[in-house]
């Protein structure tokens, strides 16, 4: 997408980027085809940032946002296509993407390879997808 090749914010941009995928995928088959497609790209980033770190000798490159994507499609597959749900999840997965609580603070310290580089985000992202699945239950409510 080239999103990661922007000067400032990649990550930010990367997850930006990634919405429109998202809505249209969740549009085709709801949470299941998003959640599978977040499988796939978490897979593929996997090897992908592999082979660049390796060529590059560099952990966590900012110009790969794969992992952003990966992460910010598992929290949106917790709410429905809508607005403000998806624009709740981009603010929050970045927020966490950043803040990097724990496990994926470590996993961000320790990990090396294209592991490392998806880790953190799909670790943080699983605390986003909770917190709106759980808001989003909560004022569902009658």
């Amino acid at each position: 997408m080239g999103a990661g090749l922007l000067p400032r914010a990649p990550g930010t941009w990367g997850s930006a980027a990634a919405i429109p995928f998202a809505w249209g995928l969740a549009q085709w088959g709801g949470a299941p085809a998003l959640l599978a497609a977040t499988a796939v790209c978490t897979l593929v980033g996997w090897w992908a940032a592999s082979v660049y770190v390796r060529r590059t000798g560099r952990d966590d490159p900012k110009e790969v946002v794969i992992d952003e994507v990966a992460g910010q499609w598992l929290v949106l597959a917790a709410v429905p296509a809508e607005p403000l749900p998806y624009l709740a999840g981009f603010l929050l997965f970045r927020l966490l993407d950043i803040w990097k609580p724990w496990p994926a603070s470590w996993a961000d310290r320790t990990l090396g390879g294209g592991l490392g580089v998806m880790a953190d985000d799909i670790l943080a992202a699983l605390y986003g997808a909770l917190v709106l699945a759980v808001a989003s239950l909560w004022w569902s409510l009658p």
